[in-house]
């Protein structure tokens, strides 16, 4: 009889659980919402009980402990999910299921499923980034999911904001004009848009993610889709940050996934860009000339934390 593999795609929004075969194929699956971590988790573990699975992979919202000789390997650390710190997720699901656990992040399961099964197949190196309710990314280098003193939090690094970002008293209004730090030029005493996370100033996911651009625009993204200037703004930031992955990682392919890249017209936008901000500096045939199937959108559409997940067990 095949084995019979669970996977949790663990959010700070929704919990996505699936059972799969051990091809990696996807069987049966559920959605819970993220609530207190008694109910959420105790949900969870009865749904696995009764698919009588014989191994669980994890890919969870962060900050993890991912070091295995820790004594809190496998907990979430701090953060700002409200009642998740300091919570052993790893020990939970060993405890209840009685079965062979692997834990990491949703982005490097993410990723881990690009890899086996989705848009980086092949690869010896690719990043996941996914550009949602918050920015996450995942990386693959040398054969492995990127780990380290913690993990990547490469969804934080900063960035310089956009000259024609707006100001703060324009209500989202776009415009033109010299910008100081302490707003514009004219006259305006109030800053420029700063950003929506709370532990950085002009970070990545404070300026890109879905929150950002409706603290920024006032509306969200799905309501913004005809304005330009969301977007071309919304690919500066995108841009930018891929060109640093681009000079620090060296990937063989970067995959672009979450709710915000369900825009499609960024896609090409965000490469014209990234060539320009590179400016000829890296000479390789797969930017030069191949950038269509070089920054890509996912090969397993929304599905590849959970993929990804079982993929960590398998």
């Amino acid at each position: 009889m095949s084995r019979r593999i669970g996977g949790i795609e663990a959010g700070g929004t929704k919990m996505v659980c699936a059972i799969g075969n051990e091809n990696g194929e996807l069987i049966d699956r559920m959605s819970i919402p993220t609530e207190t971590p008694q109910k959420t988790l105790a949900a969870m573990a009865d749904y696995f009980k009764d698919a009588s699975i014989d191994a669980l992979g994890i890919g969870c919202f962060g900050p993890l402990d991912l070091d295995a000789s820790s004594k809190t390997y496998g907990y979430i650390t701090k953060t700002p999910k409200e009642g998740w710190s300091n919570l052993d997720v790893l020990g939970f699901f060993k405890k209840e299921l009685f079965v062979p656990v692997a834990i990491d992040t949703d982005v490097n399961a993410a990723m881990l499923g690009e890899i086996r099964k989705g848009a980086a197949v092949g690869c010896n190196s690719a990043i996941y980034i996914t550009v949602g309710t918050g920015i996450g990314v995942g990386v693959y280098v040398n054969g492995g999911l990127l780990h380290g003193l913690v993990h990547p939090e490469a969804g934080h690094i900063l960035l310089a904001r956009h000259g024609s970002e707006p100001c703060e008293c324009g209500n989202g209004e776009f415009e033109e004009g010299v910008r100081t730090s302490q707003g514009k030029s004219d006259g305006c005493k109030r800053r420029i848009f700063q950003g929506v996370c709370p532990y950085h100033t002009s970070c990545f996911e404070g300026l890109a993610s879905g929150p950002a651009i409706e603290a920024r625009w006032g509306k969200g993204a799905k309501e913004l889709t005809e304005d330009e200037k969301v977007w071309e703004l919304e690919a500066f930031y995108l841009a930018q940050a891929i060109t640093n992955y681009i000079l620090c990682y060296s990937p063989q392919k970067i995959v672009l996934g979450g709710g915000v890249m369900h825009v499609e017209k960024l896609f090409p936008m965000i490469r014209e860009k990234v060539i320009d901000m590179l400016g000829g500096y890296v000479q390789h045939d797969k930017i030069l000339k191949d950038m269509d199937h070089y920054i890509v959108p996912t090969g397993l559409g929304d599905d590849s934390g959970i993929v990804g997940a079982m993929e960590l067990i398998r």
